[in-house]
């Protein structure tokens, strides 16, 4: 069986829709096209299959109601935006689910709600309660609240965090383009779509290319996603939104769109909520010897093994340790602050104690809150 085959037995679906669709490339909410799409999760929700659906849109159909016709700079307008145009998009999903008798549910979430594990196992706890009651929440960014220190920077990505959340096994991204090719088809006439690829394969990121005006988040987002959403095994496959029955075709095993396969085995809750975590407090530079047991035997971080420490952060944060040439290893929470870990590193854990005069733990990140990038 194929892996497109095999996607006719995933039961649990993300479900991600860009602006562009959403908004006709922002004349307004196309609502002909939103009634298609729903009436194709009506069935797939009548097959058994679960679904949480991630939506863009509220900027842009706030603009668009606004008579804005260029995304503006200033965060407050672009705000005033979502708030205007979260209303129009929720109240055309609602009425849409409704003529199949389902019930939907708003669902809007910002960078703290994923990265505070307590707030984390409440999110996951509420959209699993509503998938089994049969209800298909409807995720979006808060961008009427939310900063840009705070940003998922696109719903690509929260897709995936939410693919992570819920232990999706497939997570489809439906977008103004066929699918992702090779290069870039404005520029390239001999441009062809990829069919299938590893989502960890890096040659995806050359043949990425831009976001529209509209999204933040180009091909190159959906990339990122893609192997943000394997941690968790989910398969990511990017199609045509305005495809006929695209989602029913997927369903069915059709050849549309690109699929990008998870090709690792899922991990651990804990270790795809610590990978999931866009902010990031200091960086720790290891030394070969680290970086070898780290990957190689899977231990903690020890002060022995770390030779400088940037930035400022205190116990508990989310810290990412490189190596001395810069490339990025691993990210965890750290046991102690940036300044007491200065006065520890490349030293043995035993000597904690008498150069802190104190000794919360042997290790600098402990292995249960690390995990490998």
């Amino acid at each position: 069986m194929s892996i497109r085959q095999s996607l006719q037995q995933a039961r649990r679906w993300v479900v991600k829709i860009g602006s562009s669709l959403l908004t006709n490339n922002g004349k307004a909410l196309d609502h002909r096209a939103i009634a298609g799409w729903v009436e194709q999760m009506a069935r797939l929700r009548h097959d058994g299959i679960e679904l949480v659906l991630v939506s863009s849109g509220a900027v842009a159909a706030g603009m668009s109601r606004l008579g804005w016709h260029e995304r503006p700079d200033s965060i407050h307008r672009l705000q005033a935006a979502a708030a205007v145009g979260q209303m129009g998009l929720v109240q055309t999903y609602e009425q849409a689910f409704q003529r199949f008798d389902l019930h939907t549910a708003q669902v809007l979430v910002d960078h703290d709600d994923l990265s505070n594990r307590q707030r984390y196992l409440n999110a996951r706890s509420t959209l699993r309660t509503l998938v089994g009651l049969g209800v298909v929440p409807i995720v979006n960014e808060n961008d009427t609240v939310v900063t840009d220190e705070i940003r998922f920077g696109d719903n690509d990505t929260l897709g995936a965090l939410i693919a992570n959340l819920m232990e999706a096994e497939l997570l489809v991204i439906l977008t103004d383009r066929d699918g992702m090719y090779d290069a870039d088809p404005r520029r390239h006439a001999d441009a062809r779509i990829l069919s299938e690829a590893s989502a960890l394969d890096r040659r995806l990121d050359a043949m990425a290319g831009d976001g529209g005006s509209l999204g933040r988040g180009g091909m190159l987002t959906k990339v990122r996603a893609a192997r943000l959403a394997a941690r968790s095994g989910a398969h990511t496959l990017i199609a045509g939104g305005h495809t006929e029955d695209v989602l029913l075709r997927i369903r069915a095993g059709d050849n549309l769109g690109t699929l990008l396969v998870a090709e690792q085995q899922p991990q651990a809750a804990r270790k795809r909520w610590l990978a999931g975590q866009l902010q990031m407090r200091g960086t720790l530079v290891l030394d070969a010897g680290a970086v070898e047991v780290l990957r190689a035997q899977g231990r903690s971080l020890l002060p022995v093994g770390v030779k400088r420490v940037e930035g400022r952060f205190s116990r508990g944060d989310m810290v990412i340790c490189r190596d001395e040439q810069g490339r990025e290893i691993a990210r965890g929470l750290v046991n102690y602050s940036s300044e007491e870990a200065c006065k520890i590193i490349g030293q043995p854990s035993e000597r904690i104690d008498k150069l802190l005069g104190y000794k919360d733990d042997d290790e600098l990140i402990h292995r249960d809150n690390l995990v490998l990038v």
